[in-house]
This record gives C-alpha cells, structure tokens and sequence, in this order.
C-alpha cells in the first residue's frame, strides 16, 4: 500500500458492507476522548492504540493525554504530519511522522484493541470541508480547527473492522518506521492481527465476549452531550446579546444621522443604553479631562429613582474620574460598599449617599485619546449589580459610537465657523481693496504732482519748491505709516513677532508715546494732552516697544476725533487684580454705543471709506487689540454716545511683589 493510499478507501474496498456515515469535527472529537477514556480507565489490559491526527498542530492539543495512555499500555502509535518538531521517536510512545503528501494528512483515525474488547474510528475530511477550510485559513488561520469541519467514514466496535483497520495502519508505520517490526509483529500475534485471506470471510460479529465495564465510554458521550447542550445554550444567548447589541447601535447610528445636534444625540444614546441594560439611571455629559464638574442634561431614569438632570456633577477630587482621565478605560464597579477607592473619598460618599448608586459604570466618550465626554450607568438596589462582559463590550461600542458623532457634530459647527470666517475675510479683502486704492491713490496723485511740478518748472521760486517737497515728503511719510500698519497686524497675526516682556515704569513709556504722537503730527495743533498717573502704580511688564505702540495709537486715535480745543487725558491705577488699567479719555465726537465693540474691527471707520473726514486705515484699534491680548490683558471703549467723548481702556499685568513702581 503506498502512502497515497487512503486508509479508509482501502477498507472499504476490502469490506464493501461497509456504509460510511457523515461527522462533525466536534463528533469526532467526543468518539476520540470517550475511547480513550475508555483505555485510562484501566479496564483494559495493555491494549493496541493507534491514533493519526493529519497536522501536529491537532496532535498538540492531545499530546498529555497520550502520555497517560502509554502508561497503560506499551502498544501505542501516533502518526502526524510535521510541522514544527515532530517526528520518529520512542521517548513517551512511538511517534510517526509521515509525509505531508500522505493521504493520511486528509485523516483521522482512532484504534483500539485489546483481547476482549475492540473498537476503531476511521474518518477522511470531505473535499468541500478541505477547500472551505483553506479559504477560511487564508483570512484567519485559527478557523482551520473549527468543529463544523466534516468528516466521513466508520466508527464501529466490530473487533474484525477494528482488526483491519489496525492492519492497515501498522502497515503504514512499517512504511515510514521499518525498525518497528519486532514491536509491530509482537502486536500482531497478540491481537490476531493477520493479513486477510481471500478465502477468507471477515465475521461481522465479535469473536469475543465484551465483558468489560464500558461506564467510561458512556459518560463521556454523556457529558459531551451536556456540554454540547450547554453550548448550544450559550451560543443562543450569545446571538441574543449580540442581536440586542446591534439593535442598540443601530438606534443611536440612525439617531446620529438624522440629526447633527450633539444633545439630541446624547439624549437617544442615554435612552436606549439605559433601556437596554436596564440601569435604574443613564447618565452621558460632555466634559474634559481639566474640567472640575459637568451640568447633567442627558439622563435617563427610572420611576422612583431621584433625577441628576440640570444638576452640577462634580468631577474635582474624584479618584474614579481621575482614573478614566489617567487610563483611558472605564472604572467598573460592582458594590460601592465594598470598594477602597470609595471608601477612602468623602467626595464620592456624598453622591453615592444621595442618589443610592450600588453599582457604578464610568465609561469614557474618546476620540484619538481626546475625552470628549463620560458615560455612566447607576444601579440603585439593595443587592449589588454583577456586570457582564457583554455589557460592558456594549457600552465600550455605544461610547466608540457617541464619540465619532461628537466629532461630527464638532467638525459640523467648526465648519459653520470657518464659513462665517470666510465671509469676514471676504468683506475684509473688500475693505481693503477699498481703503488700500483710496489711502494710496491721494498721497501718491500728490506726490506726482508734486514731482512732476519740480521737474517741468525749473525757474518756480524757492518758497514753492520747498512747499512742493514738504508735500511729497508727507504723503509719504503717510503712505509708510500705512505700509508699517499693514506689516505689523500681519506680523501680530501670524505669531512672527517676538516678545521681551521687562519690569518698566507705566510713566516712562506714556512719556515716549505722546512725544512720538506730538514728532507725527509737526505742525498741526493737538488737542490739550495731560497724564495723571497714580504715586502708587506698581511696576507693570510688558514688551516696552509695544507698550508704547498701544499708548501712542491710543492717543493718536484721541487726536483724530477731538478738536484742537478738546482735552485728551491718560489715567492709571491697580485694579486691584495684579493688573494695572490704563485710560485714554477724550473729550471728542464720541461714538454710538452698538459700535463700541465694532471700533476694534480691521479697517473700521465709523464715517465710511471713501467719505471721511479723518485720515487713517482703521487699523490702529485692531493692533492694540492683538498687541494687549498677547500679554493677557483686555481693551475695551465706553462712550456716551455722539459728542459725548470716547474712554478707551486697557490692562497690563503688574510685577509680583512691586508695591510702587519707585526709581532707585
């Protein structure tokens, strides 16, 4: 017989009455352990066992009990196609390692004879359960031993088909193992293993009396029956849950994509979760790992159980918070009376008191390891809650689910957002187009004019040319100023500028800011600028350079709206919150009060572009703002109205430990 030979054709052809039957791998696998069984229970005396297992790797899951049976018994064969280290030996039992072109390697057999008891498991895996199971291999190697794989063949107790079977077998150890042949030869005389007789009939009968106890064999049988029953048990509920898993998911899913509102979202979620696991209170709040308590809006609660809704939840000092915050994974609870972290925290007692939680489940709502929010569940009976895996799985699942709709929500509203900040910047690149063309057109018409004039009229007299270059030289000084205005917001706006914040004197830079305001202006007359600065100001720190920019455009921005009779005043003092005010008053053309924040807009004028009186781009509120941002600070306006003057105010962080900003 060559090794391409299958076993189980080779005795049917010799016992065609033979009906092969149909088996399941998990079948196979009971039959197996109940002959086995049958051979540990010491019933039988030193008995012939001959097993083949197609691959080591189904070899390994029984090699221990093997070495059980060859304490019974030094008749014992294994045959298994290597895959890693198996192969010939004689340490434990004889191993057999065939070739993986074997028909044995599609087989699976089981042998067992003794002298008055015999039975055998002869099996070859269907063709369609091979290529189905070569396919399920290539996705997930694991489903290769899967119990639904088929089988046909014979399993009987007819000691002449078991004596056959073994004869078949033992030929095929001789193959592969010539120096078993004493040992194989001794088998064959003691069991009456010959090599069939044409003339010969093979009695379908046992020749013996089987008057062993076969208990062992029966109650294996019996308890693979209970445990498939129990499985069968098990894998329904398993179907249920996961059916109660998907209808929940599905819920919230449709939920998420009918609406792009995060609370209606969270409101659905806290229904259904809490429904579903039937949870006395469902609690789902959105927070952040800094946050120190949460206002409860989505809840769901049963009747009788006190409701959280619209309450501040506290989330400072709490360990079980600070946990999830810590770990990224849900703190599970199952008796709260019994658990250190809540015994030690008298934070947590006063929730737990008050709302009855027996059973607590801390769930976190992350995206990308970002916190989003906290799904939490309360159980508030007397006997504590045992919480499956199942349940859990769920929640993880429902707060994966959550989680992208937050940020489908988010990126929804940043959208929203960014649309409206295109608008702005369209209206601003009109603006600009607008008051760029109209702040440089004059000044540069002057300056060719002026130009021109000069070149063409050689002989005009001294005093016009020196007009003429006073015009030139101003409008453009002008258009530097506007240059420098558009660089800098630039500059502020991109993060380009870099900042040297120092201990000054408040009075020192108001001296430099309105000397710079009054070297602008030259001739033109101011209004009556006057400081009057608290004896008791701190030190402040700023950017010095900076400072000074925010008081001189402060002031020059006074200048333009007061008449040269007007009064312009700059206070200070400590406002008592480690933050000095500042305050330039004037007594000018004042402004609307719903346009005190509009004043601090890019390229705000209060007359309009093309038709003002006053010169300017609007930009010099807009780069105090960024400016007194930066260092943490606030500008703001007030007015009383039109002709009323106008009040600009700013803060500047004092230097901790100053008392007074005296000079040495």
């Amino acid at each position: 017989m060559s090794i391409s030979t299958s076993v189980l054709t080779a005795l049917l052809q010799v016992l065609p009455h033979l009906r092969p039957q149909l088996y399941f791998k998990a079948s196979l696998t009971a039959l197996s352990h109940a002959m086995e069984d049958q051979v540990l229970a010491a019933t039988l005396e030193k008995p012939l066992v001959i097993a083949s297992f197609q691959r080591e790797r189904f070899y390994r899951q029984e090699a221990h009990r093997y070495r059980r049976l060859a304490q019974r018994s030094n008749q014992v064969y294994v045959l298994s196609a290597p895959e890693t280290d198996f192969s010939h030996s004689s340490e434990y039992y004889e191993t057999i390692a065939f070739e993986p072109d074997d028909a044995l390697a599609q087989e699976w057999h089981l042998v067992v004879i003794a002298q008055n008891y015999a039975t055998c498991l002869v099996c070859r895996e269907s063709l369609g359960s091979i290529a189905k199971n070569k396919q399920q291999t290539h996705i997930t190697p694991s489903m290769d031993t899967d119990t639904a794989r088929r089988f046909e063949g014979i399993w009987t107790a007819e000691r002449g088909v078991s004596l056959k079977a073994a004869d078949l077998l033992l030929e095929r150890i001789l193959w592969y193992r010539p120096e078993l042949s004493a040992k194989i030869e001794e088998a064959r005389q003691r069991f009456g293993i010959d090599r069939p007789r044409k003339d010969v009939e093979i009695n379908h009968h046992s020749e013996f009396a089987c008057n062993i106890d076969t208990d062992p064999f029966v109650q294996r049988l019996v308890t693979y029956l209970q445990a498939s029953q129990y499985k069968l048990h098990k894998a329904y509920r398993s179907i249920s849950a996961q059916a109660r898993k998907e209808r929940l998911v599905n819920s919230i899913s449709s939920a998420i994509r009918r609406s792009l509102n995060p609370q209606e979202i969270l409101q659905v979620a806290a229904q259904e979760l809490g429904q579903n696991l039937e949870a006395c209170r469902c609690l789902i709040y959105r927070t952040q790992a800094t946050d120190t308590q949460a206002i409860i809006e989505q809840e769901f609660v049963i009747p009788g159980v006190l409701s959280l809704s619209g309450q501040a939840w506290q989330l400072a000092n709490n360990p079980l918070f600070q946990d999830v915050v810590n770990t990224g994974e849900g703190v599970c609870i199952s008796d709260t009376l019994n658990d250190s972290r809540i015994s030690k925290s008298k934070t947590l007692w006063y929730p737990i008191e008050k709302f009855g939680i027996r059973s607590w489940l801390i769930e976190p709502v992350l995206c990308q390891g970002r916190l989003l929010g906290i799904i939490e569940l309360h159980y508030c009976s007397d006997k504590p809650h045992e919480w499956q895996a199942g349940e859990l799985d769920l929640v993880k699942a429902i707060a994966t689910s959550i989680g992208a709709a937050l940020i489908q929500a988010e990126a929804y509203a940043n959208l929203e957002k960014l649309n409206q900040q295109l608008e702005a910047l369209d209206q601003t690149r009109s603006n600009l187009i607008a008051i760029t063309g109209h702040e440089l057109r004059t000044p540069l018409s002057t300056i060719q004019v002026c130009l021109e004039s000069l070149s063409t009229e050689p002989d005009m007299p001294p005093e016009l040319k020196e007009i003429m270059l006073s015009t030139a030289l101003t409008d453009s000084e002008r258009m530097r100023k506007l240059i420098q205005d558009f660089l800098t917001l630039s500059n502020l706006e991109s993060g380009r500028v870099e900042w040297h914040p120092e201990s000054l004197h408040l009075q020192e830079c108001i001296d430099l800011a309105l000397s710079r305001v009054r070297a602008r202006s030259g001739a033109e007359k101011l209004p009556n600028i006057s400081a009057e600065i608290s004896p008791h100001i701190p030190l402040i720190r700023a950017d010095g350079d900076w400072l000074v920019e925010v008081l001189a455009k402060l002031v020059d921005n006074a200048c333009k709206f007061t008449p040269s009779a007007g009064a312009i005043t700059i206070n200070a003092d400590h406002n008592g919150k480690q933050m000095v005010e500042v305050s330039v008053v004037d007594t000018g053309r004042g402004i609307e009060p719903n346009r005190l924040e509009a004043v601090f807009d890019l390229f705000y004028q209060e007359e309009g572009a093309l038709r003002r009186t006053t010169g300017g781009t609007g930009l010099g509120l807009a780069i105090s703002r960024q400016i007194v941002n930066n260092w943490g600070g606030k500008i703001w306006a007030e007015s009383a109205g039109k002709n009323q003057g106008s009040q600009f105010y700013f803060t500047i962080p004092m230097v901790v430990g100053e008392k007074e900003g005296k000079r040495e």
